[in-house]
C-alpha cells in the first residue's frame, strides 16, 4: 500500500477533514483511480474506525469526526466515480434506505450509522427522523434499495417498525429488500418477532450486518 493511502487512513482516523481531502487530491495526482482511493483510503480507514469503535477504543464524538473527514474525501471522489459509472458515484455495495421511525425525533445514532455505512461503500438514502410507514414504502418503490434500516430510540415508537414491515408486505415490496433494525430499546428477539431480517446493537455492527445482507 502506498504511503499516500497509509497517511489518508491515519488522517481519517484522527478526524482531520482537510488533510483527508488533500490526501485524496494527492492520490489522484499520483494517478490512483477514484475506486482505488475509495477502497484503499477511505473505506479501509473507516473499517479501522469501526473495529475500534466496536472494541470500545473510540467513542461516538470521535467516530463522528472520522465520518465527517471521510465525507470530505468522498465529496472529491463522487463526480469522478460517477464519470466511471461506479454506482452513481457513491456505491460499491448497493443502495440502502435508512430512517428514524414515525414519532421518534432522535437522530444521532441514526446519523452515525448512516455515515459509517456510506464510509463502508453503501449508497445511503437518509430519510431523516419521524418517518411514517408510507415514506419508507415510497422510498423502497422509487429507489430500489437492497436494504432498509429502521431506528427507534423509544419503546413507544418500536411498534412502528412492525407497521412499516407490514406496509412493505402489503405493497408487495417486502421480498425485494432486507430489513435491519436498531436503537436503544430494540433487541434481536424483537427484530425476529416483527419479521426483520437482522438487528444491530451499534453502528459498527450495523455495517458488518449490512455487508452480509448485501452480499
Amino acid at each position: 500500500m502506498s504511503n499516500t493511502f497509509e497517511q489518508m487512513q491515519k488522517d481519517l482516523y484522527a478526524g482531520k477533514a482537510d488533510e483527508v481531502k488533500a490526501g485524496v487530491q494527492k492520490a489522484l495526482a499520483e494517478k490512483s483511480s477514484p475506486q482505488e482511493i475509495l477502497e484503499k483510503g477511505l473505506i479501509a480507514g473507516m473499517d479501522q474506525v469501526g473495529r475500534d469503535f466496536k472494541a470500545g477504543d473510540l467513542f461516538i464524538p470521535e467516530v463522528l469526526a472520522c465520518a465527517r473527514a471521510m465525507h470530505t474525501g468522498l465529496e472529491v471522489l463522487r463526480p469522478l466515480l460517477a464519470e466511471t459509472g461506479q454506482g452513481g458515484g457513491r456505491s460499491t455495495l448497493g443502495k440502502l434506505v435508512i430512517g428514524t421511525v414515525q414519532g421518534d425525533m432522535h437522530d444521532i445514532g441514526k446519523n452515525l450509522v448512516s455515515m459509517m455505512l456510506e464510509g463502508a461503500g453503501f449508497e445511503v438514502a437518509d430519510l431523516g427522523i419521524d418517518v411514517p410507514p408510507a415514506k419508507f414504502v415510497e422510498a423502497v418503490r422509487s429507489q430500489g434499495p437492497k436494504i432498509v434500516g429502521m431506528a427507534a430510540m423509544l419503546t413507544t415508537t418500536m411498534p412502528v417498525m412492525k407497521t412499516i414491515i407490514e406496509a412493505l408486505t402489503q405493497a408487495g415490496l417486502r421480498d425485494k429488500v432486507k430489513v435491519i433494525v436498531g436503537g436503544a430499546p430494540v433487541t434481536s428477539a424483537y427484530a425476529k418477532q416483527i419479521g426483520a431480517d437482522a438487528y444491530a446493537p451499534d453502528a459498527a455492527t450495523a455495517v458488518d450486518v449490512s455487508r452480509g445482507l448485501a452480499a
